[in-house]
Formats: C-alpha cells, structure tokens, sequence
C-alpha cells in the first residue's frame, strides 16, 4: 500500500509542478492535460493539468487542476520540508514565500535551527524546518 499526497490547483498545476521542479530539486514523472486525453475536446480555451506527479527526495505529490467553482484554499494540511542545512532553509523559503504569504517568518526556535510556516504564491501551504541536532 502506498500513500500519496495530492494538491489541487486553480488553473497553475503546470506552472506550479515546473516551479517545484526547479527549486526544490523534484523530478516530474508525469504531467498530463487535458488535452492529451484520449477523445479529448482539443477546442478548449483552458488546458487544464488532468494529473501530475512529482517525486521531492522519498515523496510523491499528485496534483491536477480543478475547475475554478470548486477549488477551496488548502487550510490545514502542510507539506513539511525537512533540509539538510540553515543555508537551504534560507534558500527554500525565500523561493516558497514569493509572491506567498508567511504565517511564521524563518526564524530560529527551540526545536529548530530555522522554521516557518507559509503559503506559496500556488496556495500551497509548507512547513519548512532545519532540525537542531539531537545530543
């Protein structure tokens, strides 16, 4: 049994998918529109993204553009990005908070050497952390 998250988007799957991509080192597998489907109307004005999947390190995300009347702001799930180092803290959230909105600005805590919670400029919401050491 595996589990995979999906993310629903306005219209920017693509867009969002290629930006994750490039930033935060995922490789797409897939990314179908609707178009591509078989019998598909080829006379649409939109081309929305039917289904996308991405691998970020041992993680899939899924995702899919939904029709405009339906999409709902992601409330209360994160991804939660877990870095190797402060400086890819530091890089990572300047790239998730543009165009976005931090709810926790990167910062150091008493868990975490940096972390912060946001919303990425695609609605997605992250948590993003740099662990301190366990001594």
């Amino acid at each position: 049994m595996k589990l995979f998250i999906q993310l629903n988007f306005a219209g920017n799957c693509a867009q969002a998918f290629h930006y994750y991509e490039q930033n935060l080192g995922g490789k797409i597998l897939m990314l179908m529109k609707q178009s591509e489907a078989p019998g598909a109307n080829r006379n649409s004005e939109t081309d929305p993204v039917i289904h996308a999947r991405m691998a970020i390190g041992e993680t899939v995300l899924i995702g899919n553009d939904v029709p405009l009347d339906r999409i709902q702001p992601m409330r209360s799930a994160y991804l939660h990005l877990a870095v190797d180092s402060v400086e890819e803290a530091e890089r990572i959230y300047r790239l998730l908070v543009k165009g976005g909105e931090a709810y926790m600005p990167l910062q150091e805590s008493f868990f975490a050497s940096r972390f912060s919670q946001l919303r990425d400029q695609f609605g997605t919401l992250w948590t993003l952390i740099h662990e301190r050491p366990i001594p």
